[in-house]
């Protein structure tokens, strides 16, 4: 269910629903297509529920749905977790790639 960027996609629409452009400048580095994908297998596994706004043009919103906000507390603990190891994931993506070359 999860990929590289559910995590960001969760975490800011924990936050409150967005729209798919306000989505993609939240989450830096995100593609249309990664983030595209991201929020149809959301979408599709229930966690994600998404909306057409009828206006001119047409816009689609993106919110958590009752299942998708049973993930906050997971959601919180990983990205925690991430803050507080970067430097040795950092470390460690460091001696990979000198091992490789």
């Amino acid at each position: 269910m999860l990929d590289k960027w559910s995590l960001s996609v969760l975490n800011e629409l924990c936050e409150r629903p967005s729209r798919f452009n306000a989505l993609r400048r939240a989450i830096p580095g995100v593609t249309q297509k990664s983030l595209t994908a991201t929020l149809r297998r959301l979408e599709r596994n229930g966690v994600v529920q998404r909306r057409v706004i009828s206006t001119r043009p047409v816009s689609v919103e993106y919110r958590i749905t009752t299942l998708g906000k049973t993930l906050r507390a997971p959601v919180d603990a990983l990205i925690a977790w991430a803050d507080e190891q970067l430097p040795a994931i950092e470390r460690a993506r460091i001696a990979f790639d000198e091992d490789e070359q």
